[in-house]
């Protein structure tokens, strides 16, 4: 029996989905990366540390996802947001007298205090106003331990980055194929006015480009292990 597919709706206001991004800039890809939506399914689950037995069951199964956009007054697709840039500065105004105030400033990697007090200027970069229909396929075994997580989870979702809260219930669902979770999200993307924009397959197909993604998780907690994946991008058609 083919393993099911979950459909995971990531909607909001913001998101960001790091895939190659360093301490001092955050990126964000222009879609929710596996690494990402695994770690909201951990999340929901609580959890926590390395996972390593729960991945290696979901790091070879499918993941495909569609994105929408808003519609205008005419029913056409808006155009898309520009990425948002935050500005933070991490580790300032902080009494480095004050031993728990002390533990919130940057220092080297010997625990001395860093050039500059410890302070550091740090950007980072959201998408806006997206929504994603993802499917996700899962073992047949666990997909009512996940279903019950998603419906009530143990820990809060967030879209990529914890203050990315997502704005409709996560869960819609669960089908037998990629296609059926798909146009399923589809008609929910109708329902609140919004148009395809463009594809992710998981995989080498025909489309507008083809990329690689270090974006398959081995193992979660303090010391973090990705494999690749290639995705392929399609464009402008549903």
């Amino acid at each position: 029996m083919t393993e099911p597919y979950l459909l995971l709706w990531l909607e909001g206001p913001l998101q960001a989905w790091g895939h190659d991004s360093r301490f001092g800039r955050r990126d964000s890809l222009d879609f929710p990366t596996k690494s990402g939506v695994l770690g909201l399914l951990c999340c929901a689950l609580g959890a926590g540390g390395e996972q390593r037995e729960l991945l290696a069951e979901l790091a070879d199964l499918d993941m495909q996802l569609e994105a929408h956009v808003p519609t205008g007054r005419d029913g056409n697709p808006q155009p898309r947001q520009p990425l948002l840039r935050d500005f933070h500065m991490v580790g300032s105004g902080y009494d480095d007298q004050d031993p728990w105030q002390s533990l919130l400033i940057p220092k080297t990697s010997d625990g001395k205090k860093a050039v500059g007090g410890g302070t550091k200027m740090t950007y980072r970069y959201y998408l806006q106003d997206m929504a994603f229909a993802v499917a996700l396929q899962v073992p047949a075994a666990r997909l009512e331990m996940f279903v019950a997580a998603l419906r009530e989870p143990v820990w809060d979702l967030y879209l990529g980055r914890k203050s990315c809260v997502p704005t409709e219930f996560v869960y819609q669902g669960h089908y037998a194929t990629a296609q059926a979770a798909l146009a399923a999200g589809a008609v929910l993307a109708g329902d609140k006015r919004r148009a395809f924009a463009f594809r992710v397959l998981q995989g080498e197909h025909e489309g507008d480009e083809v990329l690689t993604l270090n974006d398959v998780p081995l193992q979660f907690g303090e010391h973090k292990q990705y494999r690749d994946r290639r995705v392929t991008l399609q464009h402008g058609t549903t």
